[in-house]
């Protein structure tokens, strides 16, 4: 009997039942098995817990198992019109979706190369360079960046054309992954769109669209509205750099049980948005609550400019930590003196100005660009713009 009947469950549905459903109702319990002499196919994802058992190492790490689900966001990512894609795929696990990529119509994808470190994983994913010579497996870390240099340096995008941001969208290099159900997976994602104003990391080919399988957390706080409570420095940062949009309806990859491995290992109650109070609403978090697909895109118009990125950086990290009180408030947070800023941010006579009673989390994209733009002119700006050079100067003011 399915878990939702005659309807399609919202996101307050699904974050309040996820963690009801007993772990038995979706996986067989763990039995003994025998090694595949082969390892080109997967064994029955129901069976995942016992192929593949989680570890410390692996908590945080959430793969497509469901080979149907695998199918909807392969074809998602990677649509009808797409031709010779170039598809670096970032910890991909077993495999599954790196299967279904490699099942969609042949002219959408010229490449595809894998990066994958657990060797349990490993074995799953380099059959596949023997049946498909699209395939490059490499054992290295997707989340260190001098792994793309060794990408460039083996030539595996030697047929990469880099083209200028104004071409548009690039056709060919896309870049796939499963993010981590950690901070450091989060940080990631930041980086990422950190690069994009300077043109860094594979930015440098041009507009190159990423998709990603992240937590439903994560993404709150990537895609957070004005006035949200999980609206943060990552929010306004994915703003002004991208168009990022849900590749698949919510419903699609709920609950987690049905599509992801590992499923939790206990029931944790934990609502989507929830903030962390606990070790256990944590644990709860990384292994328990619903992940989702998305698609990115870098925007034509990147707001934040090069030579404005470490301010922008800067602003935001200060005075989100004043977000729930008045903007006006909130200024002081970038060094001594800087209350004098509200005169050219606050002015109502200004195209583009800042209500100094309104909260942080509530300003655009359009009144943080006026805010940084004032602050990268003001003469008494901190040169050093690292946290504890800042807090010294606060602390002497």
């Amino acid at each position: 009997m399915p878990l939702f009947q005659n309807c399609s469950p919202c996101r307050r549905q699904i974050s309040a039942l996820y963690s009801w459903a007993p772990r038995k109702y979706y996986r067989t319990k763990k039995v003994k098995i025998e090694v595949p002499e082969y390892f080109t196919d997967l064994p029955d994802f129901l069976q995942w817990r016992s192929y593949f058992p989680s570890n410390p190492s692996l908590a945080h790490r959430i793969s497509v198992a469901n080979p149907e689900t695998a199918k909807k966001i392969a074809d998602a990512f990677v649509p009808e019109g797409s031709k010779d894609k170039v598809i670096i795929e970032a910890y991909p696990g077993p495999g599954q979706l790196t299967r279904a990529l490699l099942a969609l119509p042949k002219e959408r994808i010229k490449k595809l190369i894998v990066l994958e470190t657990h060797d349990n994983y490993l074995q799953y994913l380099r059959s596949l360079e023997d049946v498909d010579d699209r395939v490059k497996v490499l054992d290295l870390p997707a989340v260190s960046w001098s792994t793309y240099d060794t990408v460039e340096e083996m030539g595996l995008l030697k047929d990469v054309e880099a083209l200028p941001w104004e071409a548009g969208v690039h056709p060919n290099l896309h870049y796939i992954s499963h993010l981590r159900a950690t901070i450091s997976g989060e940080q990631f994602i930041a980086q990422q769109f950190r690069t994009i104003p300077d043109r860094q990391w594979l930015f440098k080919f041009g507009r190159v669209p990423m998709s990603h399988v992240m937590s439903e957390y994560v993404w709150q706080r990537v895609s957070g509205g004005l006035g949200d409570r999980l609206r943060c420095k990552l929010s306004v940062i994915a703003e002004a750099t991208a168009k990022c949009e849900e590749a698949l309806p919510f419903s699609e990859t709920q609950p987690l049980e049905q599509h992801f491995h590992p499923a939790p290992s206990e029931a944790v109650m934990t609502k989507v948005g929830e903030l962390r109070q606990s070790k256990k609403a944590v644990k709860g978090r990384r292994l328990g609550m619903p992940f989702q697909v998305i698609n990115l895109v870098p925007r034509a118009d990147v707001v934040i400019s090069p030579e404005t990125l470490d301010k922008w950086d800067y602003c935001l990290r200060r005075m989100f930590v004043q977000k729930a009180t008045p903007f006006k408030k909130a200024l002081l947070m970038l060094g001594p003196g800087a209350g004098t800023l509200a005169k050219t941010v606050c002015n109502p006579e200004n195209p583009v100005w800042v209500d100094p009673d309104a909260k942080i989390n509530s300003l655009t994209t359009e009144q943080w660009q006026v805010v940084v733009q004032a602050f990268h002119e003001w003469p008494f700006a901190p040169v050093d713009l690292g946290v504890d050079s800042v807090v010294a100067s606060l602390m002497k003011d």
